[in-house]
């Protein structure tokens, strides 16, 4: 049996960068959680996948939307992962966005944004493998550090040319 403290601590000690992934709930109101595990899968077709929590409020929506937006934080988005990581309704309050040409909620200062359509999902224990087929990749003006994540912390990384 693996002892779930050590799981925790070998497990954090992996940097990863930070995403929130949004969509949009029935009302029009944005919904969203905060993710490191993410991955680009494939090239040819362009495949994405992240691992939400079952238990996450927000799971049972962008399995039912089958569209949402992986934001690649900027190191000045803590607050914005800090809101999407927690429970309950409202966690876009306060955080500046508008809705994509595909009807994506976009948080702004992203240091990048991947459209997706549900083309998968796979069991994984307690969390889903949802697999995205990347439909629009948003590139901002300026290039910003990522946001990292790493022993249960989160910082900024500098712009790395």
């Amino acid at each position: 049996m693996i002892d779930a403290a050590i799981y925790k601590q070998v497990m954090g000690s992996f940097p990863s960068g930070v995403t929130v992934i949004t969509t949009l709930d029935d009302d029009g109101q944005i919904v969203g959680l905060t993710a490191s595990a993410f991955s680009s899968l494939s090239m040819d077709p362009a495949l994405v996948l992240f691992c939400p929590n079952y238990s996450s409020d927000s799971y049972p929506v962008l399995i039912k939307n089958k569209r949402f937006a992986i934001h690649v934080l900027s190191g000045g988005q803590q607050s914005e992962a800090y809101a999407f990581a927690r429970k309950g309704k409202d966690k876009a309050q306060g955080i500046e966005w508008t809705l994509s040409a595909l009807g994506n909620p976009i948080l702004a200062n992203a240091t990048a944004v991947i459209e997706c359509e549900l083309w998968r999902e796979y069991e994984g224990g307690d969390h889903a493998i949802m697999v995205g087929a990347v439909k629009n990749l948003i590139v901002p003006q300026q290039n910003a550090g990522p946001l990292v994540y790493c022993h249960g912390k989160m910082g900024a990384l500098p712009v790395l040319a």
